[in-house]
């Protein structure tokens, strides 16, 4: 289904987003992981409310219908809702401190993003079912 798809799409880039934290201190590629990153991040709200879109729908058929509660539709609630926050609260999400490392909330956050793009490739590889 296509709505699957886009669930597994939104974990992997929403993961990212969240991960990049993280992924700019790898050798060699880290700069050009924070400048692809520079240029997707204006449009993490969209990838932000098509996660939380799907893993909520996913989640109310999934509880009604069954056959169970899948991991790819926690997850990306919990991106949208990651993304979202600055729209959700008002208030900016904590990703990194004043020398641009993560710590404490935002390396949560890393961390998180990392599983998210985990969940999110395994989501493409599985059979919906």
């Amino acid at each position: 289904m296509i709505i699957a798809l886009l669930l597994d799409l939104a974990n992997v880039v929403g993961g990212f987003l969240l991960a990049v934290a993280l992924l700019r201190r790898l050798p060699r590629v880290g700069d050009d992981l924070n400048n692809l990153a520079a240029r997707v991040a204006p449009f993490g709200w969209i990838v932000g409310l098509v996660a939380l879109v799907a893993g909520g729908y996913y989640l109310i058929v999934h509880l009604i219908s069954g056959p169970r509660l899948f991991p790819f539709e926690v997850v990306g609630i919990g991106v949208g809702t990651a993304l979202l926050w600055d729209r959700l609260t008002g208030r900016q999400a904590p990703r990194e401190d004043r020398q641009g490392t993560a710590t404490g909330p935002g390396l949560l956050l890393a961390v998180f993003g990392f599983i998210a793009i985990i969940v999110g490739v395994q989501g493409l590889f599985t059979p919906d079912g």
